[in-house]
């Protein structure tokens, strides 16, 4: 039975967002040094756009809408778009059977949008430029928690692979008391924070922008089941009450 899984049972639409990511770095690398600058600055999420100088920086007033999404497309080097690249393939297939191509598009774009937004509340007028979808990722991440212990109970990552479609979605609220999900959560947020740290900071080069990657995963995690069609013609997974 086809699931039209072209490539390593991997669903058309990632094998395209990963194909853009890779097309737009292969453009920028091709571009004079200027330009190519000149482009990543008015693709990129800038706080301060929003502080009073969207006109100072590229791309002026039009970026500060465009950037909530078009800050998904840039990358920093070959390092970060292929880490990005292979969270995507390990956490977007799943989203993708299950949901389909447009809903799973609007989903990674919703929680790359929520990363964004995250970001811009803890740095407002931050200078320093935001690029990457890591923050729509950690959001697919996210929505995956809502049926991924619920799969492995069912028969593991077979299910995921064949028929993530099939596993009933943990509610909302079953899923804030389910203490594999919690843990996950946890681990998740205390890797980010992290850049607190030492790993790197958003104002510093090549650093990790880890608001976003928290406000995308927490969105994901918690509207999943609006993007979720699964869920609407089968029951909601409660626990068993004793």
């Amino acid at each position: 039975m086809s699931q039209h899984e072209p490539i390593f049972n991997v669903p058309t639409v990632i094998v395209a967002i990963a194909s853009v990511l890779i097309g737009v770095h292969v453009v920028r690398a091709v571009l004079p040094v200027e330009m190519e600058q000149w482009l990543l600055l008015a693709l990129a999420f800038i706080p301060a756009r929003y502080a009073g100088l969207a006109d100072q920086l590229p791309g002026g007033d039009v970026a500060g809408l465009t950037s909530f999404v078009s800050h998904m497309l840039v990358h920093g080097d070959l390092t970060h778009l292929l880490f990005n690249c292979g969270w995507l393939l390990a956490f977007g297939g799943a989203i993708a059977l299950r949901v389909g191509a447009l809903r799973t598009l609007a989903f990674a774009v919703c929680c790359g949008i929520a990363g964004a937004l995250a970001f811009l509340i803890f740095n407002f007028g931050l200078l320093a430029p935001v690029i990457g979808a890591s923050g729509a990722i950690s959001g697919l991440m996210g929505g995956t928690m809502r049926f991924f212990f619920r799969a492995m109970d069912m028969g593991g990552l077979h299910m995921l692979r064949v028929a993530p479609q099939n596993v009933p979605l943990m509610s909302l609220r079953t899923a804030m008391n389910d203490q594999r999900i919690l843990v996950m959560t946890g681990i998740w947020i205390a890797i980010n924070l992290l850049a607190i740290i030492g790993i790197g900071s958003p104002g510093s080069a090549g650093g990790i922008a880890w608001e976003a990657h928290v406000g995308g995963y927490l969105f994901g995690l918690l509207a999943f089941g609006w993007f979720d069609v699964s869920s609407r013609s089968k029951n909601v997974y409660q626990p068993f009450m004793h």
